[in-house]
């Protein structure tokens, strides 16, 4: 018996994420921007958004084993009513212990709830929906959050410029508690599983079951993740890192001008995932997996229009068009690249082993964002009035690594 689409527990873990994501946007795009306000320093900004990655990378298996052993709606409802209570904690101390390791235990913590509670959600698909329904279901799941990341930055550059960041944080608590409340109502079946021993041990026994799984049955996987960590740490990481240094540090924009561009900009990256996650559902039928690796290369080519334009335009409203154009199609392209590869993962992958499987997946492929972030934050802060070599070096290696992972890619079809 085939499963609807849209059932009463499927309709409610959206509503959920609309909520959660929307507050999540807002914050992910109020803190750092509060910080990079604050120090001007493309440094500081780097290696404080680096560390935010260093929980994911420790706490994704764990994510995962939860997602497997535990009920799945717990796990969202714990983790929104925690991130509720730690924005609260946040807003008390910002004004009386030191800002820097405020915002970066802050963000770390936010990183670290967000890799154990994606697991959680992207496991619940296969309980929830038919196998029929995978692909639509990822591309609902993706284009929610891009909606709310379209939203939220917009909405928060404009609080943010005309308030600054206390509403912000009080709109975000909100935001969570409300998601948590309603997701009490969600019903996801589930089938317990036992320990293997104690917690530590399970999630080493868990993880190397993943990561044979990844080697031995579908190795293609393993071949990929490489590949994707290239990206992230030569291309998503410049994107993360020159978004909101060049729009609101390097371009001739007052203030409050910059904040509000800088909100939409985020809006635009937002626009994309939107329009690609749209597109993954409406064209599912026609999308080929063999052929995903041509929407890295693309999104390797639209780097080279940024490097251009910043060699040769004086002018901040022509650079930051071009910077969010080109950011917008590079999201678009990467969104269905991303919604492909969960589909696949989930169709290949055991129901009872899928969040440990995306646990190492999400584990692997973030080793290199907190490099990234680093790194570029470092280089923008040398190259100061250069900033154009920094994103050709990143256009050139990230079309390197896609045209070299082109082969691989072609293998997904087994």
């Amino acid at each position: 018996m085939k499963q609807r689409l849209f059932s009463k527990d499927f309709t409610l873990v959206l509503i959920g994420q609309i909520i959660s994501l929307f507050g999540n946007a807002m914050l992910r795009f109020a803190l750092p921007l509060y910080l990079l306000n604050l120090t001007g320093s493309s440094m500081v900004y780097g290696t404080v958004t680096a560390c935010a990655f260093i929980p994911p990378i420790l706490l994704s298996p764990i994510g995962g084993m939860i997602a497997d052993r535990v009920n799945k709606r717990n796990v969202m409802v714990v983790l929104d009513f925690f991130t509720a209570t730690l924005i609260l904690v946040f807003s008390l101390l910002m004004h009386r212990v030191n800002l820097i390791v405020l915002l970066t235990v802050t963000l770390m913590l936010l990183y670290g709830i967000a890799s154990a509670y994606q697991p959680s959600v992207q496991a619940s698909i296969p309980a929830l929906v038919g196998q029929e329904h995978f692909m639509m279901a990822n591309s609902m799941i993706n284009t929610i959050s891009s909606f709310a990341f379209l939203i939220g930055p917009a909405l928060g550059g404009v609080w943010y410029s005309a308030y600054g960041i206390k509403p912000i944080l009080w709109i975000c608590m909100f935001c969570f508690l409300l998601s948590a409340v309603m997701e009490l109502f969600i019903h996801i079946p589930f089938e317990a599983q036992a320990l293997k021993g104690g917690i530590w041990k399970t999630v080493k026994m868990d993880f190397t079951e993943s990561v044979r799984f990844i080697q031995k049955e579908k190795p293609v996987i393993g071949k990929t993740l490489f590949v994707i960590s290239g990206i992230n740490l030569f291309l998503s990481a410049m994107i993360i890192v020159a978004l909101p240094y060049l729009i609101t540090e390097v371009f001739p924009f007052e203030a409050a001008q910059a904040n509000r561009l800088y909100g939409y900009a985020q809006g635009t990256l937002a626009a994309g995932g939107l329009i690609g996650g749209i597109c993954a559902g409406v064209f599912a039928r026609l999308l080929s997996i063999q052929k995903s690796g041509n929407l890295i290369i693309l999104c390797a080519i639209c780097i080279f229009p940024i490097s251009a334009i910043l060699f040769g335009s004086s002018s901040g409203m022509l650079n930051y068009l071009v910077l969010t154009l080109c950011c917008f199609f590079i999201m678009a392209c990467s969104t269905i690249f991303t919604i492909q590869m969960m589909s696949f993962i989930q169709t290949e992958t055991p129901q009872q082993m899928i969040g440990k499987v995306i646990a190492v997946i999400l584990t692997v492929s973030m080793c290199a964002q907190p490099l990234g972030n680093a790194l570029y934050g470092i280089l923008f802060d040398i190259c100061k009035g250069f900033e154009a070599l920094v994103v050709l070096f990143s256009g050139v290696v990230s079309l390197i690594i896609a045209i070299s992972a082109r082969k691989i890619f072609k293998e997904l079809s087994v």
